[in-house]
């Protein structure tokens, strides 16, 4: 049996909360905090490389964005926790890992109006490595299309980094799991292909890059990133609306999800279609890598 991680609530350090260093272990919130019972929360995921978190001040700010549409207000500026995002990292001494921040309403009132409940921040560091097993960089991972849809953007927060809209994600990851795959690819309410549960998808076709309109799902700031990134090495990017037809190998050649955890992940297989980690994939992972790390 594989061991399981070490789990989350019992380690060593510190995290930022509200504004002061909290040891680990009594970085915790009450019961009935409004976030854990109406999903009133928002975060963000940040890279950190060789010491230093990579697009912090994006990350940051679209943190507060998140917030702003599902109507609360932080608390503290975008510099105030750009910098404490910052401390974090140096006091826990992370070099290579990950940054999760969180605001959340508290347990002032509980029902679904919470008016008058305060805004709480944390920030959290810890060191990790890839998303997925390494060896799956050389291979690609499986896909399965879930039976859970990206809602349409007036039933849903669809443009924040919401707590909530990651419960379906949830669901459809463990479903694929189940069957033996790594992670599984969403569609939207109309059936054009959205995302991953965690990252966004690009399609090489004919040696151009194609990818989803981010109408209903988050506009990852590591797919704008690698966007810029592969136009700047002259690749054509096409950003437009796509239909699971075209995950045909007779249309699509190359396959890969991008993420601040993914980075750039090659897909090997998507319902059947075998697709083979090609040399425009291995360009830009090679490429990114360089660009997030600084070298």
């Amino acid at each position: 049996m594989k061991p399981l991680p070490h789990p989350f609530d019992d380690r060593d350090g510190f995290m930022w909360v509200d504004g002061a260093f909290v040891p680990w272990r009594e970085s915790t919130v009450n019961i009935l905090t409004h976030g854990l019972h109406y999903a009133s929360a928002v975060f963000e995921g940040i890279r950190v490389y060789e010491g230093k978190p990579f697009k912090l001040q994006e990350h940051t700010e679209r943190l507060f964005t998140s917030a702003e549409i599902l109507d609360m207000t932080i608390p503290y500026t975008v510099a105030e926790i750009a910098q404490a995002t910052l401390d974090i990292v140096e006091k826990q001494g992370v070099i290579n890992g990950y940054i999760r921040p969180i605001a959340w309403r508290g347990s002032e009132m509980m029902a679904i109006s919470a008016q008058h409940t305060t805004i709480h921040v944390a920030i959290a560091t810890w060191e990790t490595k890839t998303y997925f097993a390494p060896e799956l960089l050389e291979t690609g991972i499986k896909l399965i299309t879930s039976k859970w849809a990206r809602p349409a953007p007036n039933t849903a927060p669809t443009a924040s980094k919401a707590a909530g809209l990651y419960m379906i994600c949830t669901m459809s990851k463990h479903e694929a799991e189940r069957q033996g795959y790594h992670d599984a690819l969403m569609l939207d309410w109309r059936g054009q292909i959205a995302e991953a549960t965690g990252a966004n998808i690009f399609l090489v076709q004919n040696g151009a890059l194609h990818t989803p309109t981010p109408d209903c799902f988050l506009d990852g700031i590591t797919r704008r990133t690698v966007m810029k990134l592969a136009q700047e090495l002259g690749y054509t990017v096409v950003e437009r609306a796509m239909l699971p037809e075209e995950l045909s190998t007779a249309k699509t050649q190359e396959v890969f999800l991008t993420g601040t955890a993914a980075e750039i992940t090659p897909v090997g297989s998507i319902d059947g279609h075998v697709y083979g980690v090609g040399k425009i994939t291995r360009h830009l992972m090679e490429e990114y890598s360089k660009l997030a790390r600084g070298r």
